[in-house]
C-alpha cells in the first residue's frame, strides 16, 4: 500500500503540469481555513449556490480546476474573491477523472488544513448542520483525534419527469429535487481498503435494474485532514494510508457520519447525460452515462412509492442514513 501511494503522489506530480492556473488567491488562506477542492465542467448554472451554500457552512477558500468549461463557468469563478481557479484542456479520464489534478492542489494547498472535496452538485450535511458551523465540526474531530470524515451520497430527485421543472441560477436545488429513497441500499466491505461499499438508490432501481452491481457507489470520505502524503485512489471513495477508509465503527458502536445530498436529477440532466456520454470521459467508457441516456428514453420519473421527501438531517439519522455517533 505504501508503494501505492508513493505512485499516486508521483503521478499526481507529474499531471501538475496540465494545470494552467487563471486566478490563484491562495496566498491568502489563513492556517485554520477549511478549504473546498472541485473539478467541474459547465456547471455554470449550478455555482452560485453551490458557493453560497459552502459559504455559509463555514469554507474560506474554494480550490478549483476547470476542465475547459464554454459556459461561462471559467469566467464567473475567476471573479469570486474567495476562488482561486486552474484551468485544462487534457482528459479528465486520464487524470482518474479529475484525482490527480486535486491530490496535487491537496497537496500544495491543503496540507494541515480540513479539506471537503466534493462535486458541484454534491452538498454537504452534517449533524447539527442547521445551528452548529462546520468549523463546529472539525473542532470536535480535532479534539477527538479523528482525521476523516465519512459521507453517504444519497441521490436526490424531483416527483414527477425530472424535466417538467426547470432549474433557475442561483436558487435551491432541493426545492425541486427533494424526494430520496429512504431504504434499499446495499452495503458491504472492501477487503483491500477498509471503506464500505454502498450501492442502491434511485440509480441502482432506475438504470442498473439488469446489473445492480454496476450501480454507482455512494460511499464518500469527502472531509480529511489533509496532509500532504494522503491520496485520494478512486473519487472520494477512498484514500490512502488505508486507515482514514475506517469512518465507521466496527464494534458495535455508531461513529458520526455525515450525507451528501446529491442534485444530479434536475431538467439539466439529460442535456449533461447526452454530452457525457458523446465525450467518454467518465468511467468504464462512461458506462454510467450510456445507462442514464437509454433509460431516460423511456422514463424519466424517478419517484416511487417508497419514496420520502427530504426535511433535515435528524430525519436522515432516523432512516440510519446518517449518525450524530457521541457529537452532541
Amino acid at each position: 500500500m505504501r508503494l501505492a501511494r508513493r505512485r499516486w503522489l508521483v503521478r499526481a506530480l507529474r499531471k501538475r503540469r496540465e494545470l494552467t492556473p487563471v486566478v490563484s488567491r491562495t496566498s491568502a488562506i489563513r492556517p485554520d481555513d477549511i478549504l473546498l477542492f472541485s473539478t467541474l465542467r459547465n456547471e455554470k448554472v449550478r455555482l452560485p449556490f453551490f458557493l453560497r451554500y459552502y459559504r455559509d457552512l463555514g469554507v474560506t477558500h474554494f480550490l478549483i480546476v476547470d476542465n475547459d468549461s464554454d459556459d461561462g463557468s471559467r469566467e464567473y469563478l475567476r471573479e469570486q474573491p474567495d476562488v482561486s481557479l486552474w484551468t485544462t484542456k487534457h482528459s479528465y479520464k486520464r487524470s482518474r477523472f479529475g484525482v490527480d489534478w486535486l491530490n496535487w492542489l491537496q497537496m500544495r494547498h491543503g496540507h494541515n488544513h480540513w479539506t471537503l472535496v466534493v462535486d458541484p452538485d454534491e452538498f454537504f450535511v452534517y449533524p447539527f448542520c442547521d445551528t452548529r458551523p462546520l468549523k463546529a465540526l472539525t473542532d470536535w474531530l480535532d479534539a477527538s483525534s479523528i482525521k476523516s470524515f465519512g459521507a453517504m451520497l444519497l441521490d436526490m430527485y424531483p416527483r414527477g419527469p425530472i424535466d417538467a421543472q426547470p432549474y433557475h441560477e442561483g436558487t435551491d436545488p432541493f426545492e425541486i429535487a427533494c424526494w430520496f429513497d429512504s431504504g434499499n441500499y446495499t452495503i458491504r466491505r472492501n477487503s483491500r481498503f477498509g471503506n464500505l461499499w454502498i450501492q442502491g438508490g434511485p440509480r441502482a432501481r432506475s438504470f442498473f435494474t439488469d446489473a445492480p452491481e454496476r450501480a454507482p457507489a455512494l460511499n464518500k470520505i469527502p472531509l480529511v485532514k489533509w496532509h500532504r502524503s494522503y491520496a485520494y485512489v478512486s473519487s472520494t471513495h477512498m484514500l490512502l494510508p488505508r486507515g482514514l477508509n475506517l469512518v465507521y465503527d466496527e464494534w458495535g458502536g455508531e461513529k458520526a457520519s455525515g450525507v451528501l445530498l446529491h442534485a444530479k436529477f434536475l431538467d439539466t440532466f439529460t442535456v449533461k447525460a447526452a454530452e457525457e456520454m458523446e465525450r467518454r470521459q467518465h468511467y468504464a467508457g462512461s458506462h454510467e452515462y450510456r445507462a442514464y441516456h437509454a433509460g431516460l428514453q423511456d422514463k424519466t420519473d424517478l419517484w416511487c412509492k417508497w419514496s420520502e421527501k427530504y426535511i433535515n438531517w435528524r430525519q436522515l439519522e432516523i432512516l440510519g442514513l446518517m449518525s450524530k455517533g457521541n457529537w452532541a
